[in-house]
């Protein structure tokens, strides 16, 4: 056996998917990283070892606007490129190349922290170093750190540490969340065991093991959905454990899985209720899919109301969307619903005070064990949510490292360089503007060589009739007018439409009734109706445009969407609906397509102003520029300019990568695109030096929405200029943000 010591600024345990992000973000800003992984593979649930999808704010499209961007958002647009089948070691490789790329990053795959060394008082804990055994290796690694980051899921760093922490439920009196118990428990979300099947073409027979489970015995068959095309995550309800301990038993919850697995499998081929005689077992599980486990108690406990009500917090460091997502302590033996689901009207925040310990001062922590209560973890805990707070606690840690305060001090202190930080990164925040003095582009002029200015949508691809409401959502700045339909109508008619507020930036649900119009429609077709709307808000916004029903109207369709718009079909809960709280009456009705509609007035919501400062994402409005269409504009350019020579050190560009597309690593669905069309695919960034334009970095074939180009030293440059050459199928140039940092 060999005994080593290695020391680093910061050390993350657990390789999932909050760990990687949390190390990628500490070594870009510039640390030491250790990042330590028990299994062989990083990923840790969404890995080909367990295969559960990757969920987040997006919620498989009931949020909007809201696929995650940062470092998490990277590796979902480089699998899309990538593995678009979702292939579950493909996923591995796109986690582990991110890993392997930053050269400040040390992995330590088959590593297991099984001691930690921790001083100081109860009030006041420091861990000093963590000890891993590596299995195969045989070497036993201590490693230590200023920084320790517990990424682990079941938290056993910071309980070791001595960090507090909950598990269970809290009762309803302690926040007064509504979906909380009457009585504590410690009952939690249990784990869970998936299988892949395989059609090999020729008849496959099945002979179950002994301890197959007989599921004809429990209210499965009944509960539960089986489905021969059914794999993988779409058997999420196979989950056990929940009134166990998850970690105590995990060894008895893997074998009734398995059990339960085999069982299923054995239904499905030799109850003759299927259609099966081709399928085989290709793939199953051994690790249990944990859910939930030990919370850490932070500065601030994330709740149902937090969640609900969305607070704004001033320590607003990472968002999610995920509906609070509750399941019943027995699992798939439960007679209720496998799960329950209450949305909040948009994304929601998550506070930074959440990601450290309350009395471990060197302790943060990332993934499903952060400061939340029960119900709220219940929608905390989807992976990309959790990556994106990994992301969130790696910069925060790695800034307080950098100038040698505590986490609290940091939140007390230091906010303004932590949003700073977070922006310049590109990472999931909302509400959080980029006011960065290191930006000179804030001081900068910005031109364009054309701007969509006039939304006409106007080429019909059909008729939508209006069985049922209809609503679309319109960027409005600096004012909403008349805007026109082009509608079919069988017979004299009223259309009658309702203008809405979204109350929050972040969301695109009716809040607050503006104005409502009802005009007289004639009998005929393709005729230009008029909606005589009139709407000044006081700063950039979104407006929820409805069309009520009426059988004698039908809208014309368009293939065509211009950004920042989308489209809603409205529907009442019917009797299979058991959960009012998680009910959305208007649901997304067309993908990338609308309805025609021309707007009277121009807008500026795609300016090009919209490119400095301002938020890098949807937020009251599309935020970003928008060129008029290619065949006009043949190379539309972007430009800034100064009075003097500027400093500039680094140009960072962001570009569109359709944060409304929702992505997913494996196969809950496939998105059509191998790169998203919004994004720039050939430009060339110039400068003005010396009164001339010189070509400064020329890119093609790009997939990324974030690119950095470090400029020489002494450039100082009077203007920049980027020319886009093509995009990959966007009809239109999108930029969302142009930064120049002070060299």
């Amino acid at each position: 056996m060999r005994a080593e010591q290695l020391a680093y600024d910061l050390v993350v345990v657990g390789g999932g998917l909050a760990g990687v992000c949390a190390a990628i973000a500490a070594a870009r800003a510039g640390k030491r990283v250790a990042l330590i992984q028990n299994r062989p593979v990083l990923g840790g649930n969404s890995s080909s070892e367990v295969r559960v999808w990757v969920c987040g704010a997006t919620a498989h499209g009931s949020q909007h606007f809201a696929r995650e961007t940062g470092i998490m958002g990277e590796l979902f647009v480089e699998n899309q490129f990538r593995n678009p089948d979702g292939n579950p070691y493909y996923w591995d490789l796109t986690i582990l190349e991110a890993v392997r790329a930053e050269d400040k990053i040390d992995l330590f795959l088959n590593t297991d922290v099984r001691t930690v060394a921790a001083s100081g008082p109860e009030e006041d804990r420091v861990i000093n170093s963590v000890t891993g055994w590596q299995m195969g290796s045989e070497r036993e690694i201590t490693f230590t750190a200023d920084v320790f980051l517990d990424c682990s899921g079941d938290g056993l760093v910071g309980f070791l540490a001595g960090a507090r922490y909950r598990t269970g439920r809290e009762p309803r009196s302690e926040f007064g969340e509504s979906w909380a118990p009457e009585v504590p428990d410690s009952n939690t979300l249990g784990s869970t065991i998936l299988f892949y099947t395989k059609d090999v073409g020729h008849p496959v027979k099945y002979v179950p093991p002994p301890f197959a489970l007989d599921i004809t015995a429990t209210s499965i068959p009944e509960r539960r959905v089986i489905k021969t095309e059914l794999n993988g995550c779409a058997y999420w309800w196979i989950e056990w454990g929940g009134e166990l301990d998850v970690v105590d038993d995990n060894e008895r919850i893997r074998d009734e899985l398995q059990a339960a697995v085999y069982g299923i499998w054995d239904s499905i081929k030799n109850s003759g209720r299927f259609d099966a005689d081709n399928l085989t077992l290709e793939w199953i599980g051994s690790v249990p899919g944990k859910r939930e486990y030990r919370r850490f108690v932070g500065d601030h406990v994330l709740t149902q109301h937090d969640v609900l009500e969305q607070t704004f917090f001033e320590d607003r460091v990472a968002f999610g969307g995920w509906s609070i997502d509750l399941h019943p302590p027995g699992g798939m033996y439960a007679t209720e619903a496998g799960s329950r689901h209450w949305f909040s009207d948009g994304n929601y925040h998550i506070p930074l005070r959440s990601f450290y310990s309350a009395n471990v001062r060197n302790l943060w922590m990332a993934g499903r064990n952060i400061s939340a209560s029960h119900v709220a973890f219940g929608t905390t805990r989807v992976m990309a949510t959790c990556a994106v707070g990994g992301e969130a606690a790696g910069t925060a840690a790695a800034l307080a490292h950098e100038l040698g305060v505590t986490p609290r001090e940091l939140v007390a202190r230091h906010l303004p360089e932590v949003h700073r930080a977070l922006v310049r990164s590109d990472a999931s925040t909302l509400g959080v503007i980029n006011d960065d003095p290191a930006d000179l582009a804030l001081g900068a002029a910005v031109t364009a060589s054309s701007t969509l200015r006039r939304v006409a949508v106007e080429v019909s691809s059909g008729t939508h009739p209006l069985a049922d409401p209809i609503a679309m959502i319109v960027p409005v700045w600096p004012r909403l007018g008349e805007v026109e339909l082009l509608v079919d109508a069988v017979r004299d008619t009223k259309l009658v439409a309702e203008l809405h507020r979204t109350g929050l930036p972040q969301n695109y649900v009716p809040s607050e009734l503006v104005q409502r119009v009802e005009i007289d429609v004639p009998a005929g077709e393709k005729q230009w109706v008029t909606l005589p709307l009139g709407w000044q808000p006081d700063q950039p916004q979104n407006g929820f445009l409805v069309i009520t029903d009426n059988p004698d109207l039908a809208l014309h369709r368009s293939d065509q969407v211009e950004p920042g718009m989308i489209f809603f079909r409205h529907r009442e809960p019917g009797p299979e609906e058991l959960y009012t709280e998680q009910w959305r009456a208007w649901k997304h009705l067309w993908h990338r397509s609308g309805i025609c509609l021309r707007l009277a007035e121009p807008t500026t919501a795609y300016a090009p102003e919209r490119v400095i400062g301002e938020y890098a994402r949807p937020y009251g409005g599309p935020r970003l520029w928008v060129s008029e269409p290619l065949d006009h504009d043949q190379e539309p350019w972007l430009e800034l300019s100064w009075p003097e020579p500027q400093p500039v050190g680094e140009v960072v560009i962001i570009f569109d990568d359709e944060v409304e597309e929702d992505l997913i690593n494996l196969h809950h669905h496939r998105t059509p695109f191998d790169v998203l069309p919004g994004l720039v695919r050939d430009y060339r960034l110039e400068g003005l030096v010396g009164g001339a334009w010189t070509t400064l970095a020329e890119v093609t074939e790009n997939r990324r929405r974030r690119r950095s180009h470090p400029l020489p030293a002494c450039t100082e440059p009077a203007g920049l200029r980027l020319v886009i050459t093509a995009t990959n199928g966007a009809p239109r140039a999108h930029v969302i943000a142009v930064r120049a940092y002070r060299a």
